[in-house]
């Protein structure tokens, strides 16, 4: 059957330096970074210099760059700050219908207003997964519109949304946008057209367990109650100093190999879709060339996607499928039914970084091979052979 092909890296090991500078910083960056003792003051240095290098590569000041415990948890304190400090103006949310159910799901502080179906309004997307401007624009010009939402990429489809559009229509608005670049982030260009932006260190080959969240100073954005301990950044979040040295790590590595990786993931992915395309009754989703170079997602007509998940996890293959906010529930994906294609027979391969995985070149061209012989094998079992 030949290596375990690891083609999901939603949730990926670590980039293996970062790993040994985790392993490291076990004992050098143990102490917590508030205490005022040798050991918690050298903590708090690194953990500076972690946030320094973060902030660099989002073109962003240390002072702007904070830390949450995911990066589901960071975008869901994004929209969150952006509502409170908009709370006298309304209360209203502006968001594209595939977007994570971290902006989609109230939050902590918009379940204290929960009950009002008018708090969200979301907004259409076309075929390839891309908003639609003149529902976006119109949608801002709602009373009571606070915040938008709108993410860099999404991580099913891999579509690279018109942040820069969007931007503009929100400037004009008057509304700050929330940009939830967790697919994206060291994976393809850092985006530059948002008021705050929400990350995952696991993107770029960091630690689990890390959230980035970075908000200008130009922006007004603040949580209900007090404010957080000065210096830990505006989440009030202070992590785990190892953690944020992996991630730090991780980022100057992806950094120093990403146009290398981008290319050969490109092609990787090329292969992929070209596969699939050319499986009866198989339809490649997402923007073909306005994409994430890593990720890629087909449906299968005549199959569900759990049973394709299991027989290409018996042929040493794993891969996900259903939604990427609830992959464990393989419910049918709410990015593909706003798209309007094939929810069900749903399979979905985010390729890790090379450094992480660097048989990824063998193991793609062995899922190519395998992809219409799995697809048969699984309708044949559903009785689906001949329709």
């Amino acid at each position: 059957m030949g290596e375990r092909a690891v083609l999901d890296a939603a949730s990926t090991p670590l980039h293996p330096v970062a790993r040994e500078t985790l392993l490291a910083a076990l004992d050098a960056g143990w102490a917590d970074p508030r205490r005022l003792y040798a050991e918690g003051r050298a903590a708090r240095r690194l953990l500076d210099q972690a946030t320094e290098v973060i902030a660099a590569g989002l073109a962003a000041r240390p002072s702007e760059v904070s830390f949450a415990p995911s990066g589901p948890a960071a975008v869901s304190l994004a929209v969150d700050g952006a509502l409170h400090s908009g709370r006298r103006r309304g209360g209203r949310l502006v968001a594209s219908a595939v977007e994570h159910s971290a902006v989609l799901a109230p939050g902590r502080y918009r379940a204290a207003a929960a009950g009002d179906d008018d708090l969200l309004a979301e907004v259409p997307v076309d075929h390839a997964g891309r908003v639609d401007l003149d529902a976006f624009g119109a949608a801002l010009s709602e009373p009571g519109t606070v915040v938008a939402a709108v993410q860099h990429a999404n991580g099913e489809v891999g579509t690279l949304q018109p942040l820069g559009a969007v931007h503009e229509a929100c400037r004009a608005a008057g509304v700050p946008l929330v940009v939830d670049a967790q697919a994206s982030l060291g994976r393809t260009a850092s985006p530059t057209d948002y008021d705050v932006l929400a990350g995952d260190a696991q993107s770029w080959g960091g630690p689990g367990g890390l959230g980035v969240l970075a908000v200008p100073e130009r922006t007004r954005w603040s949580l209900p109650g007090p404010a957080g301990e000065p210096g830990y950044g505006r989440s009030g979040h202070v992590p785990w100093v190892p953690l944020a040295l992996a991630a730090a790590e991780a980022w100057q590595q992806t950094q120093a190999t990403f146009e290398a990786e981008a290319s050969q993931a490109r092609a990787l992915v090329d292969a992929i879709r070209s596969a699939a395309a050319g499986v009866p009754d198989v339809e490649v989703v997402g923007d073909p060339q306005l994409r994430l170079p890593h990720v890629v997602t087909f449906s299968a007509l005549y199959v569900d996607g759990e049973a394709l998940v299991h027989e290409f996890d018996r042929r040493g293959f794993a891969i996900a499928s259903g939604s990427a906010c609830t992959a464990s529930t393989l419910e049918p994906s709410h990015v593909l039914a706003a798209m309007g294609v094939l929810t069900h027979g749903n399979v979905r391969i985010t390729l890790p970084l090379a450094a992480v995985s660097p048989g990824r070149a063998q193991h793609v061209e062995r899922f190519c091979a395998a992809l219409p012989e799995v697809v048969s094998t699984v309708r044949a079992q559903l009785g689906a052979e001949h329709l």
